[in-house]
């Protein structure tokens, strides 16, 4: 029998959950994987030479198809290229016996406008034992640069470039990088950083990692979901209406704008939260910290009264002022600002 690649998803659930609708067979199919795998299918490579065996397909999909990849240990690049083929390029790795290369097969299901590639290990029976094999798959793929993509791993880095489509990318154990997707819907993983840099999403988008940092740059949504259990969270040049992002060790930095009647909620557990707001039109604040400063740049009214010191802090800073819990306007205060942390500062200050 074979076992198909499971996707743990368990661990992403501590993560902002997200907002917008998913393939249902396809991630019906997922979930049984995730039931019917078994943790040793892939066991780690051994310390002998590294036995290889490369696999190429082409397959047509046309501009407007759709293309997933699930993978159970081994990197996934993809990368946006002209025409209306899909390039498959893959490398099966293994530094055990050279025989395992063929009991992992990659299947690749192509009906019209859709492709789907899999990684599968097969397992046999060693005195009523199930046993595993020692390969990896790298895969490097190019698609059409309007094909909607799907990429799932558990063990390995996913690395995506240039897809004008709609785009998830998740993986268990290792990085997720995105660079100049407009579509973008989810980037998740459970132990590496997750890196966006020129991302946009039609409508809501959810990124987050358990144990690593979540970072992006020029990034725009109508939603922005963020979280990280054991890491920073930093975004800079963003664009979005509503932002939640939690975290319970780490630090938050948000540089960008708000917008006239949006909402942004940030709790953080163990961090300090720095905002450098883009001149901003107006936001009520509800800022709270146990164990830290509350510290303003910009001119708040708290109480209907405009404060604002002259005095400059060790560090160069004006503050406004200094408090564990505030409530306070700036301008017209269309927008609303909620931010939380137990132990950390809260800054707020011009860009």
């Amino acid at each position: 029998m074979r076992l198909t690649a499971p996707f743990v998803i368990a661990g992403l659930a501590v993560v902002a959950a997200p907002a917008v609708a998913q393939d249902n067979g396809h991630r019906l199919a997922f979930r049984e994987m995730a039931r019917n795998g078994k943790p040793s299918a892939y066991q780690g490579r051994n310390n002998g030479p590294e036995q290889t065996e490369r696999f190429s397909r082409k397959v047509k999909i046309g501009r407007d198809g759709r293309f997933s990849v699930s993978n159970v240990s081994g990197d996934i690049v993809v990368t946006a290229g002209s025409g209306d083929e899909v390039s498959i390029e893959a490398v099966k790795r293994t530094r055990g016996d050279k025989s395992e290369l063929g009991r992992v097969q990659i299947t690749v299901d192509d009906r019209a406008g859709r492709v789907d590639v899999r990684t599968e290990h097969g397992v046999y029976r060693t005195d009523g034992n199930r046993q595993g094999d020692h390969v990896s798959v790298d895969y490097t793929v190019t698609v059409p640069a309007s094909v909607s993509v799907d990429v799932h791993s558990i063990s390995g880095s996913v690395k995506v470039t240039g897809v004008h489509g709609s785009l998830r990318a998740e993986t268990v154990s290792g990085g997720v990088t995105i660079n100049d997707a407009p579509r973008l819907e989810a980037a998740k993983t459970v132990s590496g950083d997750v890196n966006l840099t020129d991302v946009t999403a039609d409508g809501d988008l959810s990124a987050g990692s358990v144990s690593g940092n979540v970072r992006a740059k020029g990034l725009k949504a109508r939603g922005l979901d963020l979280g990280s259990v054991s890491g920073d969270i930093s975004v800079t040049d963003v664009t979005c209406e509503r932002l939640g992002v939690k975290t319970v060790s780490g630090g938050v930095e948000y540089a960008g704008g708000i917008a006239k009647g949006g909402r942004y909620e940030i709790n953080a557990h163990s961090g300090t939260v720095r905002l450098q707001l883009t001149n901003p039109a107006g936001f009520e604040l509800n800022a709270n910290s146990f164990s830290g400063s509350i510290r303003s740049e910009l001119p708040l009214t708290i109480g209907g009264e405009s404060t604002r010191r002259n005095d400059t802090s060790p560090r160069g800073r004006r503050d406004s002022l200094s408090s564990h819990a505030m409530r306070a306007t700036f301008g017209d205060g269309s927008a609303t600002l909620v931010v939380r942390t137990f132990s950390g500062d809260i800054i707020i200050a011009k860009r």
